[in-house]
């Protein structure tokens, strides 16, 4: 049943109107629309909802992320945007230039103004 489905993600804002901020200026985002429950962005074929929550997001675990076929664009671009990357280094685990490379996958991290964690990656 739900292999036949799309799904979408769902990301805690604790401050909506800071959200919208980041979201436009950080990534270039605005909502298609604006519902009760949230702002609701629209991507190609999938959608994300920033909701209005009192709880935070602990940013320790990838939430949500793009998939793109030319990663150093679109970390230049943010970064360009003024977007601060996080970076990795650990001992199987590192960032160079932003970007964690995992085989043949390459990832980078960010997190919104709120503590989500979301991510970039250009699989192999």
């Amino acid at each position: 049943m739900l292999s036949r489905l799309e799904i979408h993600l769902t990301l805690p804002a604790q401050d909506l109107n800071r959200a919208r901020k980041f979201y436009a200026e950080k990534l270039g985002l605005t909502p298609q629309s604006e519902t009760p429950a949230g702002l609701v962005y629209q991507m190609k074929n999938s959608w994300f909802l920033l909701f209005s929550s009192s709880g935070s997001s602990n940013g320790t675990f990838t939430q949500g992320g793009w998939a793109t076929d030319n990663i150093e664009a679109e970390v230049a671009e943010l970064k360009g945007r003024g977007l601060e990357f996080v970076d990795y280094n650990l001992p199987n685990f590192k960032t160079v230039n932003s970007i964690a490379t995992m085989g043949a996958n390459r990832s980078a991290w960010f997190k919104d103004s709120e503590g989500n964690l979301l991510g970039i990656v250009q699989m192999g």
